[in-house]
């Protein structure tokens, strides 16, 4: 059995040196980064079996991929092989104030963007103990949206708990086609993380925290809703009872891939046996400590995420 699979996309990211603007670079560095299996990683690093299931084109570029989520040992035997369709590549030039870091994709038209059920390899993700996505996949096509949906259906039928993070992107779709979409998937979900302005803005859900997650819960049934608050912290909603945690002060090298981090951490803690309070400071610590590093992944390790731990305290449990 596999402790984690994952289902969801990874370009390749290229990236200017530091000072230097896209339209001016010589060189750029290469990296792979995506939601999904950057939350693969995060398991694996922390004592996890983890697998990443997609669709990528049989190129030097796919390979490349395949190569670095390998390097940290996720198993990608569930990658499709597609001899047409090209590779999603994304562009991310680091800003210095006043300039802002800006994330420029070209992935329409990628190998991801038909990968159809009768594809996968589902035994993979009914053999796991739990299966993890994000609204970043069932935004890059229609026909993902319904490869997303089938494999969730798939692994909470087969008993494997499930989790998703809304984890919404605005140059992928719109609130109106983002809300109806993810809320079509929440009946196959155990698990929902949402950053707080993810569940205003897609779920048109106001309030608090508190508010929004005992709402989610109450109309959808989840077993835990896991609300980002940015620089505010995160709080859990778990059988009724409310958890909260704050921010590790962290010196930010590249911020992107913080909210992979924290479902990661999240979700190693829980596979682990950890309480909801554990696996919020788990979260927190793996997050805080992904901002000290360049690129999309988390290159970290249990005694890495327990120094964060000890030196920053517990969070509030009530």
């Amino acid at each position: 059995m596999t402790d984690l699979v994952t289902f969801g996309e990874t370009m390749l990211r290229l990236s200017p040196p530091r000072g230097e603007r896209l339209e001016t670079a010589r060189e750029l560095e290469i990296q792979a980064g995506g939601a999904e299996s950057n939350v693969a990683i995060v398991a694996n690093r922390l004592g996890h079996d983890a697998a990443w299931l997609s669709k990528l084109p049989d190129s030097p570029l796919g390979r490349r991929v395949v190569g670095e989520l390998r390097s940290h040992g996720v198993d990608t035997e569930g990658v499709v092989w597609d001899p047409d369709n090209r590779q999603g590549l994304y562009y991310v030039e680091h800003g210095a104030e006043p300039r802002p870091t800006n994330a420029i994709y070209d992935r329409a038209d990628a190998a991801v963007t038909t990968l159809e059920t009768d594809e996968l390899d589902l035994a993979r993700v009914r053999d796991a103990e739990l299966c993890y996505t994000s609204g970043i996949t069932p935004a890059l096509s229609e026909t993902l949206r319904e490869t997303t949906a089938d494999v969730l259906a798939a692994a909470q039928d087969a008993g494997v708990k499930t989790a998703f993070d809304i984890n919404y992107r605005g140059k992928l779709w719109s609130p109106e086609v983002a809300g109806p979409a993810c809320r079509a998937l929440f009946e196959h979900i155990d698990v929902l993380f949402t950053a707080q302005r993810d569940a205003e803005t897609v779920l048109g859900r106001d309030g608090d925290a508190e508010t929004v997650a005992r709402g989610l819960a109450e109309d959808y049934g989840f077993e835990t809703v896991v609300v980002t608050r940015g620089a505010e912290g995160a709080l859990a909603l778990h059988d009724g009872d409310v958890y909260e945690q704050g921010v590790y002060e962290a010196e930010t090298v590249d911020a992107i891939g913080t909210g992979d981090a924290f479902v990661g951490g999240f979700l190693a803690k829980r596979l682990d046996g950890g309480d909801i309070a554990e696996a919020l400071q788990w979260a927190a610590a793996t997050a805080s400590f992904k901002r000290t590093i360049e690129g999309d992944i988390a290159v970290v390790n249990p005694d890495d995420v327990a120094g964060v731990i000890d030196e920053g305290g517990r969070g509030i449990s009530r």
